[in-house]
């Protein structure tokens, strides 16, 4: 454990929590001002639009244009997406129609959403996963008029099984901060608090799925980038195990750190858990295999553990979790405990040394683009970053101070004394070695996403160090899902996450259906008179 680096945690973390509840005070949440779901194609999973797009009950051009027509009533308001293709997905979805139509036969359609299980359905996309022809800027003033020169891998098997990309979604710069606020593209809004943030970086898809404008969100997630926008937000997550899913077309992108590709993973946030297996094997590509969905486990057979937060001399470092996320916690192990499931409470004091492992981490990270100068192998002088980030703090820099913040902070080495990084890069092994003993291939652990609920803009630098709950399963390469639990007082989205040992995503996804069948998931910010399906 570093000292000097967490007596600054502890009095960030202080400093963080009060700001929070003066805010929770006196900042007085603005409603939403855009309409509610009035068509109901827009409050359907994808499993059920594919049904009813194979018997021909509604067509690609309908379904899409349904999305296009929602996107516009809701992104003036929200500030969410950042270039489209809406005329390019509507003649996307008349050829699948056409291709539909030549399907004769009922033998001859099952076949065909065989081959292409999502043809016809629109989905949008994150910034930084890339999709050809679309803005590839990334939250960068400097990369303003990037376009993206071909689909990343991940977007080109959604292709391949007939999704229809509509748009990319707002992200912070350089995907270097959880919340979504840029100097090129402004604030992206929260859809239950307009004066809140989506939180990031996956920040845009967050608040799209939200507000029901999109099927589902194409994320990626290196520290909780899927998982904070979906909290925040109120829908699911899911952070795959690391490896599982290509990141070639992602920028930021590493060449030369072999270890970027576990830590950094894209995947699905929807407003429905029974969407995920199937978007999940899609996007997975030649590694579905290793998901094993097709080994379904019994309820019955799952072990789960749960906390509530850390122990010991870690907890004074860490933000206290809202009484009402912890209550998520126990309604979700009680629930399980009436079904005959016995659940043990997780001492973590065996991630006593979890801020010092996130932060080398971060310091680890090789062959990334620098904000400033825009190069891996060039980096700026400590005397520029420090100037830039002064300037960064009056809004008087091209670069945002979050972004600015992270980049000084690897800069310092983490603010930790470099003799000592070893002993906590040798203690990852260790815990991730503890960890898949004690989940094994039928357990899971529930614990809160995040300590509280949506953020005020400019406050996620001191509130980092809630951050670790999230960015150790990235480190340690285990799946992630985050699952919505309802509102709290404020009417915010609050929610918990459920963790399984590497390759057993599907018993992520099956605890999140569950608990969507008892807890209804997805809330809608503005409340519509349809019936979910």
């Amino acid at each position: 454990m570093e000292i000097i680096l967490r007596l600054l945690a502890f009095v960030v973390n202080a400093f963080g929590m009060l700001v929070n509840k003066i805010l929770d005070l006196v900042m007085v949440r603005r409603l939403p001002d855009f309409p509610p779901i009035s068509d109901p194609l827009l409050n359907r999973p994808v499993v059920e639009l594919a049904t009813q797009l194979r018997r021909g009950e509604i067509s690609s051009v309908q379904l899409v244009g349904a999305y296009i027509a929602r996107v516009r009533e809701v992104n003036p308001a929200l500030n969410a997406v950042v270039d489209e293709r809406f005329k390019a997905a509507l003649t996307d979805a008349q050829l699948a129609d056409d291709f539909i139509a030549r399907a004769s036969t009922e033998f001859d359609r099952v076949a065909l959403f065989t081959r292409y299980p999502i043809l016809g359905v629109p989905f949008t996309v994150k910034e930084s996963c890339s999709v050809k022809g679309l803005s590839f800027a990334v939250g960068s003033i400097i990369r303003k008029d990037m376009k993206a020169a071909k689909d990343g891998e991940v977007v080109e098997l959604l292709r391949a099984a007939g999704g229809i990309p509509l748009l990319v979604s707002a992200t912070p710069e350089f995907c270097m901060s959880f919340e979504t606020s840029t100097v090129i593209n402004g604030r992206c809004v929260n859809p239950y608090d307009m004066r809140r943030s989506s939180a990031g970086s996956s920040g845009g898809e967050g608040t799209l799925n939200g507000c029901g404008a999109t099927t589902f969100g194409v994320g990626s997630d290196i520290s909780g980038s899927i998982r904070l926008p979906a909290m925040f937000c109120g829908v699911f997550g899911h952070k795959p195990t690391g490896g599982l899913l290509s990141v070639k077309g992602h920028f930021p992108y590493s060449l030369t750190d072999k270890t970027f590709p576990n830590m950094l993973q894209i995947g699905p946030i929807t407003r429905f858990a029974r969407d995920m297996p199937l978007l999940l094997e899609i996007m997975a590509g030649d590694n579905k295999h290793k998901l094993k969905m097709e080994e379904p486990v019994a309820l019955k057979d799952i072990k789960i553990y749960y906390s509530y937060g850390y122990s010991g001399l870690n907890c004074f470092t860490h933000p206290v979790v809202d009484f009402e996320i912890k209550l998520a916690v126990t309604k979700a192990v009680k629930c399980f405990e009436k079904a005959g499931i016995q659940a043990k409470q997780l001492d973590l004091s065996f991630l006593s040394n979890s801020l010092e492992i996130a932060l080398v981490s971060l310091v680890d990270l090789k062959g990334i683009p620098s904000i400033v100068t825009q190069r891996p192998d060039r980096p700026p002088s400590m005397r520029l970053l420090i100037i830039e980030f002064m300037n960064s703090l009056i809004g008087h820099s091209l670069f945002t101070k979050e972004a600015m913040f992270l980049e000084l902070m690897q800069r310092f080495n983490g603010l930790m004394a470099s003799g000592n990084m070893q002993a906590y890069r040798d203690e990852v092994d260790k815990i991730k070695d503890h960890m898949i003993e004690l989940l094994g291939n039928r357990g899971v652990l529930l614990l809160p996403t995040f300590h509280t609920s949506a953020l005020g803009f400019h406050t996620s630098i001191v509130n980092v160090t809630g951050i670790d709950n999230m960015s150790l399963f990235n480190i340690l390469g285990l799946p992630a899902t985050h699952v919505p639990m309802g509102l709290n007082q404020r009417g915010m989205p609050i929610g918990i996450q459920v963790v399984a040992a590497p390759y057993q995503d599907k018993l992520c996804l099956q605890i999140a259906a569950e608990l969507e069948a008892v807890f209804k998931g997805w809330v809608p910010p503005v409340p519509h008179a349809i019936v979910s399906k």
